[in-house]
């Protein structure tokens, strides 16, 4: 039977199925989760942006309002704000003095936290990351961490394109 080549229509390439990605591994070793809204976190992670010329460190800002847990190993935005955390390849969440002793190890300058995870000096500085930590906030000149959930929620609710108004 002859083909009518009146009836075939061409296929164009946006008309063309796409290949299946291949599941890729993270480029990155850790993911630290900051809060950009904090002058004094920012000044730690301007330092390590400018120490991560290969992309090992991915930077999630949790002030965002785009910031979502399920995307960074479901760490809450309370959970982060109250605590550092980071995330590794493997899924695996550490926080406090740990995420610091990593990132820094992962980026060359291990050898500045090392100490920390002496059996005196570790649980020292522990405490005293525990009290900045609780403290953080309000020494920064911000609300405390309820009222920042609660106008996190709030903005939420209004959705990016501010409804709420």
């Amino acid at each position: 039977m002859p083909i009518d080549l009146n009836r075939i229509v061409p296929m164009t390439l946006a008309d063309a199925p796409l290949p299946k990605a291949a599941p890729t591994e993270p480029t990155w070793q850790i993911k630290l989760l900051y809060d950009g809204q904090c002058p004094l976190c920012l000044r730690e992670v301007n330092f390590l942006q400018k120490k991560d010329a290969g992309g090992r460190v991915a930077f999630v800002d949790i002030a965002s309002d785009r910031y979502r847990p399920e995307d960074h190993g479901g760490v809450s935005y309370a959970a982060a704000m109250g605590r550092i955390h980071a995330v590794l390849p493997d899924g695996e969440i550490i926080q406090n003095v740990a995420v610091f002793r990593q990132v820094y190890a992962v980026l060359g300058m291990g050898w500045v936290y090392a100490p920390t995870a002496w059996p005196v000096i570790g649980p020292l500085v522990e405490l005293l990351y525990s009290i900045w930590a609780d403290w953080r906030l309000r020494l920064t000149g911000r609300p405390d961490l309820a009222t920042l959930v609660a106008q996190r929620r709030e903005r939420l609710a209004c959705g990016l394109d501010d409804r709420c108004r």
